[in-house]
């Protein structure tokens, strides 16, 4: 038998969304005792079990609730008052949410691409770096992140977008940047950011506007420039400036930033001069 950390493994790579229970304290007569463990997925399959009966059919009910906040939660059950099983003790469950596995798509293999990748191997994302250009790409391996050696659309015509799909910008053109936002901006996701001076993102927004591409509104969730200010303008600094604002997206730290918060603090791309970025 597969062990169930196996199969919590398993679950997050797949991205099915499930709850592990675990018995953590019991008292008195209890069919199961400390250690006992479940997965309860979102359609109810289940691996393991936590003792059966009505004791059991509660905690799935209350996996449900756990995935639907995404914080965990200990639950006491007194066996005969609550559930009325007449091994009369009581047990206490803690509930914790399987992560969905964040997709990161990383859009161009230059400085700030590759350490965007680099930066972002020991987080909860499953990767994937796009970028036409072999010799860019040559010789990278960087534990399991997929690397992708084609022009953005024809990578774009495969991908599935979702809520947990995390989208960085980067290439070596800007109108590869801007092809890549308009396919992308209309799609869900939980980050979209493209990099750039403060000059691209004023041409970009007027450009979608003038084009009917996409809404002031749709644009106002963009985040570009992206990143933080952080003061640095190395490719690694950027790299870091843009990875902590993924971070703070993913713990529900930034959930929407207006256009003017966002100008008046993050320039990741953008030089002192504001003429160049990488």
């Amino acid at each position: 038998m597969r062990s169930i950390y196996e199969i919590v493994a398993g679950l997050e790579q797949r991205g099915i969304e499930a709850a592990l229970c675990i018995i953590t304290e019991t008292h008195g007569s209890t069919p199961l005792k400390e250690g006992a463990k479940m997965v309860v997925c979102r359609n109810k399959k289940m691996f393991g079990t936590i003792g059966g009966g009505n004791l059991e059919k509660q905690v799935i009910e209350d996996a449900l609730a756990v995935m639907e906040s995404g914080k965990p939660e200990i639950f006491e059950h007194q066996l005969v008052r609550d559930h009325q099983m007449c091994c009369g003790g009581s047990v206490f469950v803690f509930i914790e949410p399987v992560r969905k596995r964040n997709k990161l798509i990383v859009f161009g293999a230059g400085h700030v691409g590759k350490e965007v990748v680099r930066l972002s191997q020991s987080l909860n994302f499953q990767i994937s770096l796009v970028d036409e250009r072999s010799e860019m790409l040559n010789g990278l391996e960087w534990g399991d992140a997929k690397i992708f050696n084609m022009h953005h659309n024809e990578f774009l015509s495969n991908v599935v977008f979702d809520v947990n799909t995390f989208i960085v910008i980067c290439t070596h053109l800007h109108h590869y940047d801007r092809e890549i936002l308009a396919q992308c901006i209309k799609q869900p996701s939980a980050y979209l950011g493209m990099i750039g001076s403060m000059r691209k993102v004023v041409v970009t927004r007027k450009t979608f506007i003038k084009q009917e591409w996409a809404s002031e509104d749709e644009l106002s969730k963009v985040d570009m420039p992206m990143g933080f200010d952080i003061g640095g303008n190395s490719p690694a600094e950027i790299a870091i400036s843009i990875v902590a604002k993924l971070v703070a997206v993913m713990n529900g730290r930034i959930l929407k930033i207006n256009n003017e918060e966002k100008i008046s603090y993050t320039y990741a791309g953008q030089d002192r001069d504001n003429n160049r970025c990488w």
